[in-house]
């Protein structure tokens, strides 16, 4: 059975930011084609819930993430709810303020350089 899927600001935020590295290095396309690729997995988490692992940093099995290299969708898996929070790179170790911006998005651009 799918469950309902929402995308916090921060998470949206976190693509355009994404776009706009590549743009900013002359390759639209390709940023265009990782951001497509990102949403792709994200829709997966409907029908598949549990697709991604245990973030490491917190081991909360209600706090999730996948893997789509170099980053990671990080998401909140609630029983009939998936709620993306983040999308940043795969280097990056998540801390208890990057959780909290339901309310007010974090910039990120610097961050992906």
């Amino acid at each position: 059975m799918a469950v309902g899927l929402r995308v916090a600001a921060s998470a949206l935020a976190d693509l355009e930011d994404i776009r706009a590295w590549y743009a900013e290095r002359g390759a639209s396309e390709a940023g265009d084609r990782v951001v497509a690729e990102i949403v792709e997995r994200i829709e997966a988490l409907a029908d598949h819930p549990d697709l991604g692992r245990v973030v490491p940093e917190f081991e909360q099995p209600i706090l999730r993430e996948l893997i789509q290299s170099p980053f990671r969708i990080v998401y909140r898996r609630d029983p009939d709810l998936i709620r993306i929070v983040r999308v940043w790179r795969g280097e990056r170790r998540l801390g208890l303020s990057g959780l909290s911006t339901w309310r007010k998005p974090l910039p990120t651009a610097a961050r992906l350089r």
